[in-house]
């Protein structure tokens, strides 16, 4: 627990101004799916220095939230480290038995290794090493470190481009959501997936609710600069969400470090931090892109936007779900019937119908497939009937026996309940 706890006594006025800071912040937001938490209840209590750490002026988590949500660092350039480690099973040769349907190759069927809607997919698991940079709204790279190869991502204008050293592939295409461009595209896939810890706090901090406790946790040194913590915690019960903390950089509010840890403790499901990084303007050239001699170039969907992770996509104003920040309900709202949600902030969760079976078992003549089924989840029974649960450290699905779905970043206990609830 933060060793700084929230104060509730509030007057209607100073009600008033944290709700503002808090939608000034909502501004901010980089959708992103994995990732919804909320963040509220502001704690009014200073930040002092721990020993060996920086000691900065007191701030309180109102002023801090307000500080990442004016910060307008619109140069940068950088190393980030993202490790992530969802306890996902491992799925052995499924991968290549499945062949480009596992790997990507595009949602577009390009089949190019450069693709960024799959390529930055590999975020997802694992340990890697991304260079960073940024001069504006309109010049972002991405690249990824693996080794002796490299991945980047180029957005310069209204031209986005995607190389993969390694196969020698590249992919191209307009960006339609530039200003100046013809057509005005949906935003820019690649995002899906964060890139660096200022996409990830944005996230944790996208909407408001009283399910939320933040504080200030002391202060720390990060890639050489000095920084706040901001400490945020689940007031519920049921969530798999321990904590999250937000190292922000103490001059320009700019979030250097984010890390989620699970309510089940061990290792950090999501650590990512600046290791290095400069906020003067990046070399001009940084930007620029020619495909190399001999490489297969790939045109991609001019109707769809693929700026690098963190560009583009912005929500100006809304709050978002409040109950499943970041999900994506409208479009899942598309897909399935009868989406809905059940509770609200850190044990919200959602409910669809696939309209269908349940999943196949070996016990109900699955065969193989039912059998590599059975193998990742868990049976469980209630009023509901039976089902299986989906597990990783951060979100659990269950798929019961007549198609109901249960998702969330909650217990398996809690899945359960709330299906048994619906009966």
């Amino acid at each position: 627990m933060a060793p700084y706890g929230s104060d509730d006594s509030t007057t209607d006025d100073e009600a008033d101004d944290r709700r503002g800071g808090r939608q000034k912040a909502a501004r901010y937001v980089v959708p992103v799916a994995v990732v919804g938490v909320a963040a509220a209840t502001i704690g009014l209590v200073p930040a002092f220095a721990g020993s060996g750490d920086p000691d900065l002026p007191k701030v309180s988590a109102q002023q801090l939230i307000e500080k990442i949500a004016a910060s307008d660092v619109q140069q940068l350039s950088g190393t980030v480290k993202i490790s992530t480690d969802l306890g996902l099973p491992d799925l052995g040769g499924l991968e290549s038995s499945l062949g480009g349907a596992a790997t990507g190759g595009g949602r577009d069927g390009s089949g190019s290794s450069a693709d960024p809607s799959s390529k930055l997919m590999e975020l997802a698991s694992g340990t890697h090493t991304l260079r960073v940079a940024s001069d504006g709204e309109h010049k972002q790279k991405v690249s990824l470190l693996d080794k002796a190869a490299e991945y980047s991502v180029i957005h310069n204008g209204d031209e986005v481009w995607a190389y993969d050293s390694k196969s020698n592939e590249a992919y191209h295409v307009k960006d339609a959501a530039s200003p100046g461009s013809a057509e005005k595209g949906p935003k820019g896939r690649s995002e899906d997936v964060p890139a660096t810890p200022k996409e990830l706090a944005e996230e944790a901090l996208k909407a408001s609710d009283d399910t939320t406790s933040v504080t200030v946790d002391g202060t720390a040194r990060i890639a050489g600069r000095d920084a706040y913590k901001l400490l945020i915690e689940p007031k519920q019960s049921g969530s798999t969400v321990g904590a999250i903390s937000i190292a922000v950089d103490a001059k320009t509010g700019l979030p250097l470090k984010f890390t989620l840890t699970p309510a089940s403790g061990g290792a950090a499901v999501i650590d990512a931090g600046f290791t290095k990084v400069d906020f003067s303007r990046p070399a001009a050239s940084t930007f620029d892109f020619t495909p190399p001699k001999g490489a297969k170039v790939t045109e991609g969907d001019e109707s769809a936007s693929h700026g690098p992770a963190g560009k583009g996509g912005v929500d100006k104003g809304g709050k978002g779900d409040k109950a499943r920040p970041g999900s994506g309900g409208e479009d899942l709202g598309k897909e399935f019937q009868g989406l809905n949600v059940i509770g609200e902030g850190w044990s919200s969760i959602a409910r669809f119908d696939t309209g269908g079976e349940g999943l196949p078992s070996e016990n109900a003549g699955g065969g193989d497939a039912g059998r590599f089924l059975d193998s990742l989840g868990d049976k469980v029974s209630g009023e509901f009937g039976s089902g299986t649960v989906f597990s990783t450290r951060l979100v659990n699905a269950l798929i019961t026996d007549d198609g109901k779905v249960y998702a969330g970043a909650v217990t398996k206990d809690a899945l359960v309940k709330a299906a048994d609830a619906a009966k």
